[in-house]
Order: structure tokens, then C-alpha cells, then sequence
């Protein structure tokens, strides 16, 4: 005490008040921030207050807000208050190199240095931009990429014995795969491809502007391929379903006919590939950037400057868990042993029935 480390302390804590203060005077102005995060182990990215047992990305990304000082405690339990949205509800364990919130925040000094310190390293603000003031992130989205990255071996035909390290995927099954995914391009009814939706519900009339299969690569032995899917918006476990029932055409448990018949009025069961692979890479603002990307106060919601940072990220945190999940836990190997249980056939007899007794 006699040495003056007391003061010291004191003059620490006043300086922490100062900056508080400091902070509450700022003005509060609508941003957007470009978010990456490795889904895994969380339930998704909406947060559900009053639900603790099961963590969402944004239960993190919120904290990180309010121990930065970037928003008040009180917008941290109800986040309306800070007009937060976000552009796309990923799912359990899925994963974003491009996620995109919007939110009133104060400007605070080295803002994104701040709120990344209070973030785990698998969830990083990657950039910043300001943005008009009724500006919503979901509403303003015109479409959304995701890409879905799996082992080869799912395309393998189910009566060839493979193994699962050794295979590698072949032009030929290359090229019938990017032929079925092309048929998901243009506006389909896709009640088939989520749950809770009836066939005559307007909401799940969506529409594919591309969908492909890249060329495989080798990691640790194993081949993988990345699927690329653009569409203006899309419905809990649309994706995951639209590829699960292109691999069940490939492997040969289901004909290639069900494609039709699965945007038609009937139940059909389509299975829903694993959540693993799934990555939200890029959401588009194409209208928005037109009308106000070049108005001399804001700038376009483009990200040319951090696509690095971001491919950095996927190297270093995106891929490996996917990779190391796949090999640990075998989530596409057990997925595809269910596919035989599925009843691709099940109304194809009425179908028949139907056309001969046309009403």
C-alpha cells in the first residue's frame, strides 16, 4: 500500500468508467456486420431467449456485443431494442463464411478489434459497413449461396462394394450428378423438401438461380466434393433435402422420375442429407447496392477487401471440423445406410391409379 499500487488500480477502474461514459454518449448508427462461424457443437444462429441448455451462435455474438461496449445490457435481453436481424437462420451445426446481421451499434474505437477479443476464435467479425437506417438484413437479401461439402464416396452406386478412403468419383457420375442438380433451377414447389408445409402453400414456391458440383479434392486421404446452390431464399432443411435425394437417384434406391413427382401435390419421402457439410457462404444485395451502394453515404454491401480473411477462416476452421467430423463420427457414412429404409414408391401406384381414372 505504502508503494502506491492502490492508486494505480483506482486510476485503472476510473479509466474503465471514463470509457463507459464515453461510449453512452455516442450516437447509436445501423451497421452490418460480415460474421463467420464453425456451427458445430451449436444450435444454429438464432438465439432463443430463456432456452440456456441448448447455445446458439448469436448467444456468443451477443455477449461479445455488451462486454465491447458496443450495445447496452439491456438491448443484450431484448434485441429488438437494437433492431437486430439477421440475414439467414442457419440450423443445428451448419456452418457461415458469410453470414450477415444488421443492428444499431455505437461507434466505438477499433470496434471490430473489440468485439472479436470477447468471441471464442471459431466465430470472428470479419468487416463493417454503415447502412441506411431502415435497412434490414433479411428483408433487403435478394438471394443466398450455400455451399455443401461432401465426402465422394455418397455418389458411390449402392451395388458396388466401396471403400469409403479408395473411391474416387468418375466423370461420368460427375456429370449425372450437375445433370440432376440443373433440374432444381427455376421456380419449383418444394413442400416435399421441408416440414409443416402443404402442397397449395404459396410459401414454398422457391426459386434456383444455379446449382452445381465442383471438381473432387483429395484432404487426409479421403475425396471430398463442395456442392454450390444460389436461390432467392430457402426453407428449414431445403438444401439438405434437394442433395439427399439427388445422392438416393445416384446410388440408385430411388428412379430419376421422383424429382417430378416431388414438386407435385403428393407426399413424397425425400430423405435430408446431413447437416455437417452445409456452409452459408455469401448473401447478395443486389437491389440495395444499386439503389444506394453509390449514393456518396453509403457503401456497397460487397466484400471483395475480406475475401481473403474469409477463405483463411474456412481453411482454418470450416473445412477441418468438417473433415474431422466426417472421418470421427462417419456422419455421411451412417446417413447413407438409412437411405434403403426410405419408400421411394410409395405413391407411384397412384399415381398409375390416377392417370387411368382421370377425374
Amino acid at each position: 500500500e505504502e508503494n502506491g499500487h492502490p492508486n494505480k488500480k483506482l486510476k485503472s477502474d476510473a479509466d474503465e468508467e471514463d470509457a463507459e461514459d464515453q461510449n453512452k454518449k455516442l450516437p447509436k448508427r445501423k451497421i452490418v456486420l460480415l460474421m463467420a462461424y464453425s456451427g458445430k457443437g451449436y444450435h444454429g444462429m438464432q438465439r432463443n431467449v430463456g432456452s440456456s441448455q441448448f447455445k446458439t451462435i448469436e448467444d456468443d455474438l451477443v455477449c461479445a456485443l455488451v462486454q465491447s461496449g458496443c450495445i447496452p445490457e439491456n438491448h443484450g435481453e431484448d434485441m429488438k431494442k437494437m433492431s437486430f436481424q439477421r440475414c439467414a437462420r442457419t440450423d443445428k451445426g451448419v456452418s457461415a463464411a458469410g453470414q450477415i446481421v444488421s443492428l444499431k451499434v455505437r461507434l466505438i474505437d477499433d470496434i471490430l478489434e473489440k468485439i472479436n477479443n470477447h468471441l471464442p476464435s471459431h466465430i470472428r467479425i470479419l468487416g463493417l459497413k454503415r447502412v441506411t437506417g431502415g435497412f434490414n438484413s433479411k428483408n433487403k437479401c435478394d438471394a443466398r449461396t450455400y455451399s455443401y461439402m461432401l465426402p465422394t464416396f455418397a455418389f458411390a452406386h449402392k451395388d458396388h462394394e466401396v471403400q469409403e478412403e479408395l473411391y474416387r468419383l468418375d466423370r461420368e457420375t460427375l456429370e449425372r450428378v450437375n445433370q440432376l442438380l440443373a433440374c432444381y433451377k427455376g421456380t419449383h414447389n418444394f413442400h416435399n423438401f421441408t416440414s409443416q408445409k402443404g402442397p397449395r402453400d404459396p410459401s414454398a414456391k422457391r426459386y434456383i438461380m444455379e446449382m452445381y458440383c465442383g471438381e473432387p479434392f483429395v484432404r487426409e486421404n479421403m475425396e471430398f466434393a463442395v456442392i454450390q446452390v444460389k436461390g432467392q431464399s430457402f426453407m428449414m432443411h431445403q438444401i439438405r433435402k434437394m442433395i439427399g435425394l439427388v445422392i438416393a437417384i445416384v446410388k440408385g434406391y430411388a428412379a430419376e422420375s421422383i424429382m417430378e413427382r416431388s414438386w407435385g401435390e403428393e407426399k413424397v419421402d425425400v430423405p435430408k442429407a446431413p447437416g455437417l457439410g452445409l456452409v452459408l457462404e455469401k448473401v447478395h444485395f443486389e437491389k440495395y447496392n444499386r439503389r444506394f451502394g453509390n449514393d456518396g453515404l453509403h457503401e456497397p454491401l460487397e466484400w471483395t477487401e475480406e475475401e481473403e480473411k474469409i477463405a483463411v477462416f474456412k481453411e482454418q476452421y470450416i473445412y477441418p471440423t468438417i473433415i474431422n467430423t466426417e472421418r470421427e463420427e462417419k456422419s455421411m457414412a451412417n446417413w447413407l445406410k438409412t437411405l434403403p429404409i426410405h419408400d421411394f414408391n410409395s405413391s407411384a401406384v397412384e399415381v398409375q391409379t390416377n392417370n387411368k381414372n382421370p377425374k
